[in-house]
C-alpha cells in the first residue's frame, strides 16, 4: 500500500475511528475482532518503533486520561507514542467485532487478545506516570478517568469477622469506621446493659461503650425530655442567647464539685471530652494573660495519659502511639512519669518511695521556667492508656501545694472518672483536693448526647471579666439546649435512683470478684475504683513481662469476649506505651448482681479460650 503524508493519514484515521464508534453503536462489542475481510491478517509487532519501548497495553489503555490529567509528567516520545496507539484499548472499551480493518490499521494498532468479559478501567503503569502508588495497587490512580469515569471499586478491605461471623454490611460502603479492616455487627437496639445487633444477637456492655454509659440504656425518662426538648427549642447559639436548660444544668454540675466550685464555680458546656480539654487549656492560658502572667503558656502532662483527640489535647496525650502520626502537626509540651507503681519508672517502692512520681513535678516546673508554665493536668485514674490506674494517696495533695506555689493552675481531667463512675462525684474526691478546673464528659449525658464540662474555680472567670472581659473561645454546638436538657435529665436520674452510692457498693463487689480473675497466669494486676476496673495482662506473672506486641493480645481477648456476648474495652502499650495489654470494665451503674455473675462468667470463659490459644 502507497504510504500517505502524516495529514492525509491522520484524516483517514479520524474518519475510521468516527465510522468504527458509529459502528460500536449498532453491532455487539463481544467476541474477539477478526481479521481484515478478504486478505490474510499482517500484525507487525506494536514495540518495533523506538518511541514506543517504554509503552505497555495497560499503559496505553490509560494514556488518553493521563495526557488530560497530568500533561507536565509525559515526555514528547510518550506523547507520540499515545496519538499513535490512540482510543483502541482507551478506558478498557473493546472494539466492535466484524469491523473491517485495511493494513495500515495492522501497522499502527495492536489486536487485542479474546477477552473473558469486560476490562476494568485501566490504570496508568508505574513510570509513566509520576504519582505515588497506593499501597496495595500498583500504578493504581486515586482520581476518576476520562469523561467523567469514576475508577472501578476497590476490592473489600474488610473480611468476615472471626468473631460474630458477620460479613461487610450492605449500604455501609459510604461510612468512613474507625478500622477499615473490621467487620462491625449493626447496633440496632440497646436496652439496660443489653445491646442487640441486626441479627438478634445481645451483647452485655461491660464497659458502657468507651465507659460512657452509666445510667444503662434506653432509659424511658431521658427520651422523653429529648423529644420535648428537641420540638420546643433545639438549637440557640450561645453568642447569642443564654437557655433555661443551660442555666438548671450549670447550677446542676457545680453542686457536684468539690470545696469552693459549689458556690463560686463557673461551668463551661462543650460537646465532649476532647472539646473539654481544648477549652480548659485555653481558659488556663487566658487567665494567666489577664492576670498579668502573659509569659505562662506551657502545659505539663503526663506519660502514659490520654487526654484526646483534637490537636490541643493530643500534644498533652503521653500514650506514644496516638502521637506518633500526628506529631509534627502539634506543639510540644512537657511531660513526666505517671503514678504507676506496677511498673514504676524510678524502680521504687510505695510509700518508701516518697512518691518520687510528683516530685518530678516541681523539678520540671523549675527546669522548664515557672515564668512560663500555666497549668499540670493529669487524670486522678488513668484510663485508656493504662487501665484503669489510680494515683496514690498523697498524690494529689503534693501536686495542690507544688502548683500553688509556683502559681501552676492544677487541671484533673475526669472525662471517664467524673459524675459517679469512681463511686464518687469526682475522682478527685478520693484524694480531698479541689483542683483550679474540672474537666468531664461522659458521665454527664451517659452516651444520650453530645456533652462535655469544664468546671472553673471563680478567680479564673473573675480574672478574664477583668481582662478581656470575655473567654477567646468557642463552638457551634457550646451550651446548646438538647444536650444541656439531656444532662438535666440523667444527673436527675443519677440522683433519684442514688447511683452514684450504687456504684460505690456495687463496684467493691466487682473489683473483689475480678481480683478472682488472677487464677488465670495472664492476669497481673487488678486495679481501679466504684465502677470502673482495669486488669493488665501479662505473659509472665512474677517478672510482669508483657506480651510481645505483634501478638495483639488485647484485640484476641476482645474477639473472645464478642463471642461469648461481652463487650471490653481493650487497650495497649501499657509498657512505655510500645507494648503491654489490659481492659478495662466498666458496666452501668444498674447493673444487678445476677448480671454481674453474668457479666464475670462470660469474661473468664474468654480469658480461658486465650489462654489455650497460647500454649
Amino acid at each position: 500500500m502507497t504510504r500517505t503524508s502524516k495529514t492525509g493519514k491522520g484524516a483517514r484515521r479520524g474518519a475510521r475511528r468516527a465510522d468504527r464508534k458509529r459502528a460500536a453503536a449498532r453491532r455487539s462489542v463481544a467476541g474477539r475482532r477478526p481479521a481484515s475481510r478478504g486478505r490474510k491478517s499482517r500484525r507487525k509487532p506494536l514495540l518495533a518503533e523506538p518511541a514506543l519501548v517504554a509503552v505497555t497495553a495497560r499503559a496505553a489503555a490509560s494514556l488518553k486520561s493521563t495526557l488530560l490529567e497530568e500533561p507536565t509528567i509525559i515526555s514528547d516520545e510518550t506523547r507520540q507514542a499515545a496519538e499513535e496507539i490512540d482510543l483502541l484499548l482507551d478506558e478498557g472499551e473493546e472494539q466492535p467485532a466484524d469491523e473491517e480493518i485495511d493494513d495500515d490499521d495492522d501497522e499502527l494498532f495492536m489486536k487485542p487478545a479474546a477477552l473473558s468479559g469486560p476490562r476494568t478501567h485501566a490504570r496508568p503503569a508505574a513510570g509513566i506516570v509520576g504519582r505515588r502508588k497506593q499501597p496495595g495497587r500498583a500504578g493504581a490512580s486515586p482520581r476518576a478517568g476520562a469523561a467523567g469515569r469514576a475508577p472501578a471499586a476497590s476490592p473489600k478491605s474488610a473480611t468476615r469477622s472471626p468473631a460474630t461471623g458477620a460479613e461487610p454490611v450492605p449500604g455501609s460502603e459510604h461510612l468512613f469506621p474507625r478500622n477499615l479492616k473490621t467487620v462491625y455487627p449493626v447496633a440496632v437496639k440497646a436496652e439496660g446493659i443489653w445491646i442487640t445487633d441486626s441479627s438478634g444477637k445481645k451483647y452485655l456492655d461491660g464497659c458502657g461503650g468507651a465507659v460512657v454509659c452509666s445510667i444503662g440504656h434506653g432509659v424511658r425518662e431521658v427520651a422523653k425530655v429529648m423529644s420535648a426538648q428537641a420540638e420546643r427549642l433545639a438549637f440557640a447559639h450561645s453568642s447569642q442567647f443564654i437557655t433555661r436548660e443551660t442555666m438548671e444544668l450549670t447550677s446542676r454540675i457545680a453542686a457536684l464539685a468539690p470545696g469552693d466550685m459549689k458556690k463560686t464555680g463557673r461551668v463551661y458546656l462543650v460537646s465532649g471530652g476532647s472539646e473539654a480539654i481544648e477549652t480548659a487549656v485555653k481558659l488556663a492560658r487566658q487567665y494567666h494573660v489577664d492576670s498579668g502572667s502573659p509569659g505562662k503558656h506551657k502545659i505539663i502532662a503526663r506519660w502514659q495519659s490520654y487526654h484526646g483527640s483534637t490537636m490541643g489535647a493530643l500534644a498533652l496525650t503521653g500514650n506514644v502511639a496516638r502521637r506518633a502520626l500526628y506529631g509534627p502537626l502539634f506543639a510540644a509540651q512537657p511531660h513526666i512519669a505517671p503514678c504507676y507503681c506496677y511498673r514504676c519508672p524510678f524502680g521504687l517502692k510505695y510509700p518508701s518511695c516518697d512518691i518520687a512520681c510528683i516530685e518530678e513535678l516541681e523539678a520540671t516546673i523549675h527546669q522548664e521556667g515557672p515564668e512560663t508554665v500555666a497549668a499540670f493536668i493529669a487524670e486522678p485514674i488513668v484510663g485508656a492508656t493504662l487501665g484503669a490506674v489510680p494515683a496514690v494517696d498523697g498524690y494529689w495533695k503534693r501536686a495542690r501545694e507544688i502548683c500553688t506555689r509556683h502559681n501552676v493552675l492544677l487541671i484533673a481531667d475526669e472525662v471517664m472518672t467524673g459524675v459517679g463512675r469512681t463511686g464518687r462525684n469526682f475522682a478527685i474526691d478520693h484524694h480531698g483536693v479541689v483542683p483550679d478546673i474540672i474537666v468531664a464528659a461522659k458521665g454527664l449525658s451517659g452516651g444520650y448526647a453530645p456533652l462535655g464540662a469544664v468546671i472553673a474555680r471563680g478567680f479564673i472567670a473573675d480574672a478574664l471579666r477583668d481582662g478581656h472581659g470575655y473567654f477567646e473561645h468557642g463552638f457551634t454546638y457550646s451550651a446548646q439546649p438538647l444536650a444541656a436538657a439531656v444532662g438535666n435529665a440523667v444527673l436527675k436520674y443519677l440522683d433519684d435512683h442514688k447511683l452514684i452510692r450504687r456504684a460505690a457498693r456495687i463496684g467493691k463487689i466487682l473489683g473483689e470478684k475480678l481480683g478472682k480473675l488472677r487464677r488465670h497466669r495472664i492476669v497481673g494486676e487488678v486495679r481501679g475504683a466504684g465502677m470502673m476496673w482495669g486488669v493488665e495482662l501479662v505473659r509472665d506473672r512474677k517478672t510482669r513481662e508483657p506480651f510481645p506486641p505483634g501478638l495483639k493480645l488485647n484485640r484476641k481477648l476482645f474477639e473472645a469476649c464478642l463471642g461469648e456476648g461481652l463487650l471490653i474495652y481493650p487497650g495497649s502499650g501499657t509498657r512505655e506505651g510500645r507494648d503491654g495489654d489490659h481492659f478495662i470494665i466498666a458496666p452501668p451503674f444498674t447493673i444487678t448482681i445476677t448480671e454481674l455473675d453474668d457479666l464475670l462468667a462470660r469474661l473468664d470463659r474468654a480469658l480461658t479460650r486465650v489462654e489455650e490459644s497460647l500454649r
